[in-house]
């Protein structure tokens, strides 16, 4: 059985035409495989990133500062030719409200140092701006000293004069 040549030839034409086409699908669905991956790895990291910078540009708040004002001080100042007496207000800023609980519990002995570092000043040392700057870093060198053996220095940032009088 002889076939017709002409038919040889169409038969040949269609068999690369199918190998083609079939090369061609399989081109196209790894093409389309490969950007979906590539599509959904993008989305991910992308999306990943976002949380992750707002979990770096959390920063704590900064703490509101916690004061403790101390009653007034009414204190005899050393004779600098006159007797002159010292009143005055006081408050403490300090770390966070457990210190300031401690340094309400120890209120007897920071009154005491106080009032000791106070008396031994006169008159003219604590009257002008540079001396009240002195007698404050003084008072919270004195008050950070620890009240007891094997304790912590206390964490007062800053002494505050709410009132000062010299008379």
């Amino acid at each position: 059985m002889a076939q017709d040549p002409k038919q040889d030839a169409a038969t040949e034409e269609e068999a690369p035409v199918k190998s083609s086409k079939k090369k061609l699908v399989i081109i196209l669905s790894a093409v389309l495989l490969l950007a979906g991956i590539g599509g959904g790895a993008a989305w991910y990291f992308m999306k990943a990133k976002p949380s992750d910078k707002k979990a770096e540009k959390k920063v704590e708040a900064p703490k509101p500062p916690v004061f403790l004002a101390l009653e007034t001080f009414t204190v005899n100042l050393q004779p600098d030719p006159d007797e002159k007496f010292l009143q005055m207000d006081v408050t403490l800023q300090v770390a966070g409200p457990e210190v300031a609980e401690y340094v309400k519990l120890q209120m007897p002995a920071v009154r005491n140092r106080m009032l000791m570092l106070l008396t031994s000043k006169t008159a003219s040392e604590i009257s002008n701006s540079e001396g009240k700057a002195l007698l404050s870093e003084e008072i919270l060198a004195e008050l950070k000293k620890p009240y007891a053996k094997g304790e912590k220095p206390q964490e007062i940032t800053s002494v505050l004069f709410t009132s000062f009088v010299v008379q």
